[in-house]
């Protein structure tokens, strides 16, 4: 068994995974996670517990000490100047370009700001008054919207804090084939997330639907239910009933092994609670 803790370089930020090591931060405290560019300070979000496998993670640093975080509010404060230069230089240079975020890297003197616009961008003249204004070395990135979304954060449809922008490490290809399957209407209103692209939670449970759909009668099929022959007319895979319009009249929603399965397929799913 090994042991595995949470951290957020920002409040409702992503989430990244640390194995604790030999220390044992409690939720809310300032903890050093390794990066490429030294150790960074991040705040606990869970505290270290018990996995049930081995995970090789990065290990936690330490806890942050008072010079730590001193430095961590000075960066900050460099950020944010950053994104308030760039702004202003932008808007001189009259690009098309929204500044989405801004990284500081102490040890190189190095700011990278991430940049979205609806096409390529010429900013080489831009780089050299960035440069010059924040006495510094400059790198600019321009992102696609699924990144965006990610660096700036926020709440999705379901109402939770985007998957992107805090456990979601990669994106997966989403297709509208994956709605249709889950029977989701094809409206972008209802499908796109906070990026305007289709929603990733959509790759979660479509094998699921996938796998049910396989087994469940078709729309259109003739089956035999308790209550007489029918036409299926809806699945609810959730709940794995078919919903069946009667031939005498009236609908009923049956389990879907008691209409397209051998009944000893049916007593090893449900046992003897429908007779």
């Amino acid at each position: 068994m090994g042991m595995m803790m949470a951290v957020s370089f920002m409040r409702y930020g992503r989430l990244y995974y640390l194995d604790p090591g030999p220390y044992s931060p409690k939720v809310g405290d300032k903890v050093l996670v390794p990066t490429e560019a030294g150790a960074e300070v991040a705040e606990c979000i869970w505290a270290p517990q018990y996995v049930s496998e081995d995970v090789e993670l990065p290990v936690c640093a330490g806890i942050a000490g008072e010079e730590h975080l001193a430095r961590d509010e000075a960066n900050r404060r460099r950020r944010t100047e950053a994104r308030s230069i760039a702004k202003r230089l932008i808007r001189k240079h009259e690009l098309p370009m929204k500044v989405i975020g801004v990284d500081y890297l102490d040890r190189d003197n190095t700011y990278k700001i991430y940049f979205s616009a609806p096409h390529r961008v010429d900013f080489r003249a831009l780089v050299r008054d960035l440069a010059r204004a924040m006495k510094a070395r400059v790198e600019l990135r321009q992102v696609g919207p699924r990144d965006e979304a990610r660096l700036q954060g926020g709440i999705g449809p379901c109402g939770r804090d985007l998957c992107c922008a805090t456990f979601l490490k990669d994106f997966e290809p989403v297709s509208v084939r994956m709605a249709k399957e889950q029977d989701l209407p094809v409206n972008p209103l209802r499908i796109a997330g906070a990026c305007g692209r289709l929603m990733c939670c959509l790759k979660y449970e479509h094998p699921l639907y996938v796998e049910a759909h396989n087994r469940m009668p078709r729309l259109g099929a003739r089956v035999q239910t308790e209550k007489g022959a029918g036409q299926v007319v809806g699945r609810n895979v959730p709940s794995d009933t078919v919903t069946v319009r009667l031939d005498d009249g009236g609908r009923c929603a049956c389990p879907s092994a008691s209409v397209c399965s051998p009944r000893k397929q049916h007593d090893r799913h449900y046992g003897d609670t429908l007779g």
